[in-house]
């Protein structure tokens, strides 16, 4: 299985743009620029959809995972937030995910869910790939 997206950019670094592009369609010709990605500028930017894919992996493998278990989530409901510093020599790296989640799932010990959300948050796809520390704080509601 193989997923794409495509890129453009125009011009320099700090006054260029760009548009990102995925044939699923969340994406399509979605603005890009220096300053939506080191400022509050408009448009999206590759860390924040990093965190969008993290998130959403995160709560479908641990959908799949309580599910191994022998348990059906009512909500799953995560967020990811990333940690994108300045590391000399290297450059512009993300550091760190941080997850957070919270879940409704009947009849789960507080023990268990535990278990089987960092089982999750280390055996999902995007967890992975990251060469980052990657932390969970979850919530049983």
């Amino acid at each position: 299985m193989k997923r794409t997206a495509s890129a453009v950019w125009q011009g320099s670094l700090k006054e260029g743009k760009g548009s990102l592009t995925a044939p699923g369609g969340a994406l399509k010709n979605t603005e890009y620029s220096f300053g939506s990605r080191f400022a509050s500028g408009a448009g999206t930017n590759p860390e924040e959809l990093i965190a969008a894919a993290h998130a959403g992996c995160f709560a479908m493998a641990l959908s799949a995972a309580l599910g191994e278990a022998g348990f059906t989530p009512a909500r799953l409901e995560s967020s990811a937030e990333l940690n994108f510093d300045n590391v000399p020599p290297k450059g512009w790296t993300i550091t760190a995910s941080h997850l957070t989640l919270k879940a409704q799932v009947p009849g789960i010990t507080p023990e268990k869910f535990q278990e089987i959300a960092a089982k999750a948050k280390a055996n999902c796809p995007v967890s992975r790939v990251l060469n980052a520390e990657i932390s969970l704080t979850a919530t049983l509601a």
